[in-house]
């Protein structure tokens, strides 16, 4: 049946993906099911979306409501659940950010924060890091840091981004000046390699930004709703950002994203400043709603913390003195592996044929994403399959 499916894909479906030689058609918990009913642990969770892991059921059970009632209106109305949505995400966000602006992705996010701070300041100028991923729409791929993604859109991508060191003190303040509109940042990056930012370099990209009148935009698409022990990873720096943008676990797999910032600042959107059609839409919003609750409820956020750091050090008990290893390192449940560039793939493939699901970030660094309901015995059966692929002859 796969290679059927296969054939179907290479007739009807764009070939710009390199897809794995699997096909699932449905999940629970960190489990997943190929067409030919093989089980599979999967610690990508979609690339940081299924937080509550697949099938949960305060998801079905929102979204069966939803459905019943109301899928789609527009944003020329107001909508009970948008409503909601907000004062939820305003819950969990430290003051002044509390008000929000509903899309459908993490890039859409990030563009519509561009665009905000943009009008805020009538500023000309952004700064990005190197080895940052904001998003593949323009503005998005304008912000990202890897030429990799950028090649062949060259006439498209914007000249208004300064691209400094991760890390580098210096350099922010070199280049964060009166002239920049925003600078935007992630906590962890991501797609980068999960590469950490210390605290010292978050409070200085708070303060240079604060002094130069410029907007500090925190990437949260991946790091937010508790995937790094908090709910926010900058909420592990002590700043707090003028300009949120968050998507993917936001919806547990339902696709939306979101803007957070201050009263103050969202007063540059004036009507017909931005819009779109389907974000903020009821479904979306009811999933949302129920995923943080339920996030709320079983307190995902303090298990993440808690047992991540306790995965990441028996991986690095593991991992130590190992010649393929560079670095063990990760906050929550979100750890990367760095390893001699070729053997990140061939661990992938390893714990592929053992039907364990990881992704590679960065070309050299394993990165392990799973749902927040990840149990013990998954993480200790990863742990059986990276000391095997690390001992064998």
């Amino acid at each position: 049946m796969l290679e059927e499916i296969k054939q179907l894909y290479a007739s009807y479906v764009f070939q710009n993906y390199a897809r794995e030689e699997v096909c699932f058609e449905r999940g629970e918990g960190e489990f997943l099911w190929d067409i030919g009913n093989v089980r599979y642990v999967d610690f990508v969770a979609g690339i940081a979306v299924n937080a509550l892991g697949h099938n949960h059921p305060a998801i079905v059970e929102a979204a069966t409501a939803q459905v019943r009632k109301l899928v789609h209106v527009s944003n020329l109305y107001y909508m009970q659940e948008q409503a909601s949505l907000g004062e939820a995400i305003a819950s969990i966000v430290p003051w002044p950010l509390g008000v929000s602006l509903f899309v459908n992705s993490g890039a859409e996010a990030n563009e519509a924060a561009l665009k905000l701070a943009s009008k805020r300041t009538l500023r000309p100028r952004f700064v990005s890091t190197k080895n940052s991923f904001h998003g593949r729409t323009i503005g998005a791929l304008s912000a990202t840091g890897q030429l990799k993604y950028q090649v062949g859109y060259e006439p498209l991508i914007s000249k208004a981004f300064d691209f400094v060191d991760y890390g580098s003190e210096e350099q922010l303040k070199a280049h964060v000046t009166k002239e920049t509109a925003a600078l935007i940042l992630e906590p962890v990056q991501g797609e980068g390699g999960v590469v950490l930012a210390t605290k010292d370099y978050m409070r200085a990209a708070r303060d240079i930004c604060t002094d130069n009148g410029a907007l500090l935009i925190m990437d949260e698409v991946q790091t937010g709703f508790g995937r790094t022990g908090r709910w926010f990873g900058f909420q592990h720096y002590d700043i707090v950002p003028d300009i949120v943008t968050v998507a993917k676990a936001l919806g547990g797999g339902y696709p939306i994203g979101a803007v957070i910032s201050t009263q103050e600042i969202s007063k540059a959107f004036a009507p017909g400043s931005h819009g779109t059609t389907f974000g903020g839409n009821p479904l979306g919003c009811a999933v949302s709603t129920a995923v943080i609750n339920t996030i709320k409820k079983d307190k995902l956020v303090e298990r993440s913390d808690i047992k991540g750091a306790e995965w990441l050090a028996q991986i690095r008990r593991i991992a130590d003195g190992k010649p393929f290893v560079k670095e063990a390192r990760g906050l929550g449940l979100m750890i990367g592996i760095e390893m001699v560039e070729e053997r990140a793939k061939e661990l992938q493939k390893y714990a592929f044929a053992r039907k364990q699901l990881v992704n590679v970030a960065g070309g050299k660094v394993i990165r392990l994403v799973p749902p927040l309901i990840i149990s013990e015995q998954s993480m200790k059966a990863f742990n059986l399959t990276l000391e095997s692929f690390l001992t064998r002859p």
